[in-house]
């Protein structure tokens, strides 16, 4: 199903409302948010869920009993996964570092650690480097603004690596 621009505005709309609720609810503990990477106008197909779910294991693996709470929501405009863990949100975000960047399928998956403030905490605060392209050495967000690669040269390795880690 394919996904306008306005409906995933509006899910990130929907996903922002959420952190603030999940943070309410659950004061002094951190939030962690994970969302699948998915280019294109299809946010759902049976790569996102095995990405989903692979990112979703990692997390649980590797926070383990600081889990405190947990809630996933499966959407057409794409899988959303929420912690609440009693980790400081440095080493949450720290360990989420070393989910995205160790993992096979790790740079398929967007893990925020939200601060205290609510905004997500970034990967250089903790001494991260910025997320690389998936096809070349730029950084994936120069890559994105100057449209580097075609859709379907991202989909083609995004297959690719997802095949590679089901067999």
């Amino acid at each position: 199903m394919e996904i306008t621009l306005d409906a995933l505005l509006q899910s990130r709309d929907n996903r922002h409302a959420l952190q603030q609720q999940l943070m309410q609810q659950h004061p002094g503990s951190t939030l962690v948010c994970l969302t699948v990477v998915m280019p294109g106008s299809v946010k759902r197909n049976l790569y996102s869920v095995v990405t989903a779910q692979a990112a979703l294991t990692a997390l649980l693996d590797r926070l383990g009993e600081h889990v405190q709470a947990a809630r996933a929501r499966d959407l057409a405009t794409g899988y959303e996964a929420y912690l609440i863990t009693d980790l400081p949100a440095m080493e949450a975000k720290r360990v989420t570092c070393d989910i995205e960047d160790s993992h096979p399928l790790g740079r398929l998956f967007d893990i925020d650690v939200m601060g205290a403030d609510g905004t997500p905490i970034s990967r250089q605060t903790v001494g991260g480097e910025p997320r690389r392209c998936l096809l070349c050495d730029h950084e994936a967000r120069w890559c994105m603004r100057n449209h580097s690669h075609s859709q379907e040269e991202l989909m083609a390795h995004i297959q690719q690596m997802i095949d590679d880690y089901v067999r």
